[in-house]
């Protein structure tokens, strides 16, 4: 079962399409990572999915339901923009505030489940307008898990955020889809952070869905490259061009695209009279991988 499908999905604000006959699928139990530059359509997606926006045409459904379902609509939960508590407030009152909204019973058991899993159960007294940033982002996050949703979707919640707000925010989002069986669409400029956690991509453009693969076909697509120091760095790149199509500068080391024997380089540079100080064998991660693909549309 799918989590969200979506086809042929439009949205238009004064004539411009914002997301334009887009389709997007997200298995059930994945953490989908979305993505695409500033205004590509991702926040409007996810506003049409929660029901914030009205699309102009096209089908939404959520776990093989009409996303307007009274009874899949409590299956979601989600964080888009902030978290929208009162500065004043506790972070216990504003969870509080939040399930009386929703009607939940035994709220302060709910409380105590969506703090513990947020890593905030000894924090509960605390004034929202006393959080940290990072703190603030996992508020949000409690907020969206009050009631056991089914689908998580959060907006840019690692923006922002410091390295080990960052390492905290992948630890939550691993457990709520590995220990509570929620699905995470999840949107992030921070590429690498999101490659840490993501089993699925979207990557949308100009409103249009222009690829979806999950990690490991991402992984297998990903271009093998050599990278090494030398002394003589421009020489090196001269006499490995010999017999290497793509050799590239980049970052103070020499990478050698499509390549992954590091001994017979070394030996034909050793040959050539270039001692080799570092060598390793990698592939590029998502980021370069999105940029390439960037590239390429922008190409076409």
């Amino acid at each position: 079962m799918n989590a969200i499908e979506i086809r042929n999905l439009s949205k238009s604000f004064r004539g411009m399409y914002a997301v334009d006959h887009l389709n997007m699928t997200v298995p059930a139990g994945a953490i989908y990572g979305f993505i695409g530059e500033n205004g590509s359509g991702k926040s409007t997606t996810m506003k049409l999915i929660c029901g914030h926006l009205i699309a102009n045409e096209g089908e939404i459904k959520l776990f093989d339901r009409d996303f307007t379902d009274a009874g899949v609509r409590v299956r979601v939960g989600a964080l888009i923009e902030n978290a929208g508590c009162f500065p004043g407030s506790s972070i216990y009152q504003n969870l509080m505030m939040q399930c009386i909204n929703l009607g939940i019973e035994n709220a302060d058991e709910e409380i105590r489940r969506v703090l513990e899993i947020v890593r905030m159960e000894d924090n509960a007294n605390i004034k929202f307008k006393s959080c940290s940033l990072g703190m603030k982002q996992r508020i949000g996050i409690a907020m969206a898990l009050l009631g056991d949703p089914a689908l998580l979707i959060l907006d840019e919640p690692i923006n922002g955020l410091d390295t080990d707000g960052m390492r905290i925010m992948r630890e939550i989002l691993v457990d709520i889809t590995q220990k509570y069986g929620c699905t995470v669409l999840i949107s992030s400029h921070i590429l690498g952070e999101l490659e840490k956690i993501a089993t699925h991509y979207g990557i949308i453009r100009q409103g249009k869905m222009i690829m979806e693969l999950s990690a490991k076909e991402m992984d297998s697509r990903a271009q093998v490259f050599v990278s090494l120091r030398t002394k003589d760095m421009q020489g090196a790149k001269a006499v490995l061009k010999e017999n290497y199509a793509t050799v590239k500068e980049e970052d103070g080391y020499l990478r050698i695209y499509d390549a992954d024997d590091t001994a017979a380089i070394v030996d034909h540079l050793m040959k050539n009279g270039h001692i080799v100080s570092e060598i390793k064998k990698n592939k590029i991660g998502l980021e370069e991988y999105y940029i390439e693909l960037m590239s390429e549309k922008e190409g076409k």
